[in-house]
């Protein structure tokens, strides 16, 4: 089943959203969706990089007979991470879609180098408009740098910090510890401890007057 070009400039216009859309994209966006009908319904949930049904004929052995017959793509569902925003995205290519990003070096590289033209998927151009957009704010945004000695205190107090959270937790450990059963049975180790002592005092005693009577 296919789509008409005109309904996924809606959707892609809608998606990605009007106001935030800048005129240099909607023009490209506009010049590579034709108004005819394009690809089938199920490449607009993946990237299948120009990979869709194949149609033939089936051609048997004995009599050479013809029968209509089509090749689907080989697609899978994968996660793919992108660096620009800092997630997995979950969607469903084609192998050689797959090869293509392994040779462009990653999701983001095979947006941005893969033209309007040949990004002939609603998916894909969404993607794209939406990593091109990403990259023209990033693009606005002031970098600050820092001298070596300024990074050096940043490094030592988040080290400090990170020090203080475990000396935290050991001492929050200890006192759920304490709270549960170290100070009853402290009290009953110290009370035992006294009585051994004084039992073995007691004994040795006993031991001494034995020896001094029988020599």
């Amino acid at each position: 089943m296919a789509f008409r070009g005109k309904e996924m400039m809606k959707k892609l216009v809608k998606k990605v959203g009007a106001e935030t859309l800048t005129p240099e994209l909607k023009e490209k966006l506009k010049a590579c969706v034709p108004d005819s009908k394009v690809v089938m319904g199920r490449a607009k949930r993946g990237l299948y990089a120009g990979r869709h049904i194949q149609y033939g004929n089936r051609v048997s052995e004995d009599g050479g007979n013809k029968s209509r017959r089509c090749w689907k793509p080989n697609v899978q569902e994968k996660r793919l991470f992108s660096y620009i925003f800092d997630r997995h995205i979950k969607v469903k290519v084609t192998t050689h879609a797959l090869r293509c990003i392994d040779k462009a070096g990653g999701i983001d590289e095979y947006l941005l180098k893969t033209p309007y033209q040949k990004m002939d998927t609603e998916m894909g151009l969404f993607w794209k408009t939406k990593v091109e957009q990403r990259y023209a704010e990033l693009g606005q945004m002031e970098v600050a740098f820092f001298n070596p000695e300024d990074e050096a205190k940043f490094e030592q107090g988040f080290k400090d910090l990170n020090i203080a959270k475990k000396d935290a937790r050991r001492e929050a450990r200890k006192e759920a510890r304490r709270k549960m059963y170290g100070d009853y049975g402290g009290e009953e180790k110290g009370e035992g401890e006294a009585s051994l002592e004084a039992g073995g005092s007691e004994s040795h005693q006993d031991d001494h007057g034995w020896l001094e009577a029988n020599a």
